[in-house]
């Protein structure tokens, strides 16, 4: 990593110090949306909706806080909204055993139109700048939560309960175990996370613009899988998209070693990534058994 680093620098005139910075301000939302898929995935609960939950949040955090230009008021208002979109996929997929993957992208449609109507309706508002916590609080959070969940899964009762009703929801049953009431706490925590992460990149944007998670809420999706549901490993994997992320973003209209190289190629590049990543690990980690069952 260092020789990319200095490769990199020597190159494009890019600093090191710029690039770790750019990649901890790109990866802590993917952080933080990928810790709340990993309570509702080991739950066994399918959620494609991490999009939707953190674009939803983001657009919240930005009008509320614009409104009523208090950080606390604006961040209850992007976490709120997340957690309701968490119970409606809860009573969606656990109530009425609907797909989760079809609850899922249902979730991003609503969070996609509604955010978009209301940034229309909202111009004005929308064109202020939104009282917000400083955004290292969040970089924080995103460690903080990390470590958190790793003990809650490794040496605690409700960590092991949830992992009993992810890998086999009938035997927990047994056990005495109630999935349904497991599996609304884990997505009341995928709402906190989502919630955090959808108001940290309104923070890093300062205000709100329509689709401005692009895409991040899948990816932090695929740093789930890629550290097979686990939070260590998944905080790796969402550094590591991280770090291409924020290279994308630095190298735009730059020459790379006097070589010319086309913005789309940039853009481009984070997802190339993922998709590459995701293909390499097909098949080598295992999802949790009873992830999608009743």
């Amino acid at each position: 990593m260092d020789q990319i680093l200095n490769l990199l620098a020597s190159t494009s005139g890019i600093s090191v110090t710029t690039l770790i910075l750019s990649t901890l301000a790109y990866s802590s939302p993917l952080i933080l949306c990928a810790l709340g898929g990993l309570f509702s995935e080991r739950s066994g609960v399918i959620n494609i909706g991490l999009e939707g939950k953190m674009l939803a949040a983001a657009c919240a955090t930005a009008f509320v806080g614009a409104a009523s230009q208090n950080a606390v008021v604006g961040l209850s208002a992007g976490i709120g909204i997340a957690i309701v979109l968490s119970l409606l996929h809860w009573i969606l997929t656990q109530v009425y055993q609907i797909d989760h993957i079809i609850s899922g992208m249902g979730i991003n449609a609503l969070a996609l139109g509604g955010t978009s109507l209301v940034s229309k309706t909202f111009v004005e508002l929308g064109g202020k700048d939104a009282a917000i916590f400083p955004r290292e609080i969040y970089y924080l959070a995103a460690w903080v939560a990390a470590a958190g969940i790793w003990y809650l899964f490794r040496s605690t009762r409700p960590g092991l309960r949830i992992f009993a009703v992810g890998n086999d929801p009938d035997k927990s049953r047994q056990m005495g175990l109630k999935p349904l009431r497991i599996r609304l706490q884990s997505l009341l925590m995928t709402g906190v996370l989502t919630g955090l992460a959808g108001a940290l990149i309104a923070t890093n944007a300062g205000r709100f613009s329509d689709e401005m998670t692009s895409g991040r809420g899948y990816i932090a999706l695929a740093a789930l899988i890629l550290g097979g549901w686990k939070p260590w490993p998944t905080l790796l994997a969402a550094l590591a998209f991280g770090f291409f992320g924020s290279l994308q973003l630095i190298l735009q209209g730059r020459d790379l070693g006097g070589l010319a190289v086309p913005g789309e190629f940039w853009q481009a590049l984070p997802y190339l990534i993922t998709l590459i990543a995701l293909a390499g690990m097909l098949g080598k980690n295992r999802a949790p058994a009873g992830l999608g069952q009743p």
